[in-house]
């Protein structure tokens, strides 16, 4: 064989093992990217779970009754008709109908109990939950539900603040479980979130999204708006429950939804953790919020 061949044939074989080489570096550098999303993967879910359970025997279901009067039509037990608006009193469908007509039966109004369902979470030791005024605004009886199965009849309207939408309430007892708060003018736009609450009467339902937005106003709501903006998943009866940040922090309450069918779209609104903190102190101490103003 010549020389020149054979130096052919040496360069076609270094070739070949470069080619090998190259390609089992390619697959090993492959399989470490691989196996390192898959673990920052496992690192971020770990962070959700971690947080969720050391937030959920903080988080309380909260169910509220308020009687109301009713005084509907309806066909008397003697088989008299109870017309409560005074339609067949009419001078000229007695003239009509003469004694045809149904004989009236005079019935007092009856009382209806309504019930609903919300959240909330304990802020201290001794008892005290923030959640919000739509939940126990304007109700007779308040019951408290923890993680552990204690229920807390009649738990204490401290004071509501329609205005911002918090309110506070206190149960007797004390060394509950308690979330540590966090700072609400520290959050990013795209943080990682975490809602807790109720929904639909679920209980420790948790959901994770991002915050979408901050000082969202104009939305409605209330008076006083400076919401945080999130896809969390936030449903009815999660209202009142924490929004937490991957530390297990409350930087907010979940308070509303933009939908146009009720559920989830995508959009809902929390109260700051701060804000709702000041708000706190005024309930706690007197009840109410005082606010200055010109005029």
């Amino acid at each position: 064989m010549s020389r020149n061949c054979r130096k052919k044939e040496n360069i076609l074989k270094s070739i070949v093992i470069m080619t090998i080489s190259l390609g089992l570096v390619l697959s090993l550098a492959g399989s470490v990217v691989a196996q390192s999303g898959t673990q920052s993967a496992k690192e971020l879910s770990s962070a959700f779970s971690t947080a969720a359970k050391a937030a959920m025997p903080a988080v309380v279901s909260i169910k509220v009754e308020k009687a109301v009067q009713v005084s509907p039509m309806e066909f008397g037990s003697a088989g008299g008709f109870n017309d409560p608006y005074g339609l067949f009193d009419d001078d000229l469908l007695r003239r009509f109908f003469g004694d045809k007509l149904p004989p009236q039966q005079q019935q007092s109004p009856r009382k209806h109990l309504e019930q609903s369902l919300g959240s909330g979470f304990i802020i201290s030791k001794d008892g005290y939950i923030i959640t919000n005024n739509h939940v126990v605004g304007d109700v007779d009886t308040i019951t408290v539900e923890l993680k552990d199965g204690r229920k807390f009849e009649n738990a204490k309207l401290i004071g509501t603040d329609q205005d911002s939408e918090v309110a506070l309430i206190k149960i007797d007892g004390g060394d509950f479980p308690v979330l540590p708060m966090g700072n609400s003018e520290k959050i990013e736009i795209g943080d990682w979130v975490i809602a807790i609450g109720n929904p639909f009467g679920l209980n420790e339902t948790v959901t994770v999204g991002v915050i979408s937005a901050v000082g969202r106003s104009n939305v409605h709501i209330v008076a006083y708006e400076d919401f945080i903006q999130t896809d969390a998943a936030i449903n009815p009866g999660n209202s009142g429950g924490p929004l937490i940040n991957l530390d297990g922090q409350v930087i907010g309450i979940n308070t509303a939804i933009f939908s146009q069918s009720g559920g989830y779209m995508g959009i809902g609104f929390a109260i700051p953790i701060n804000m709702a903190r000041a708000i706190e102190e005024q309930l706690k101490k007197q009840g109410r919020v005082v606010r200055g103003y010109l005029g």
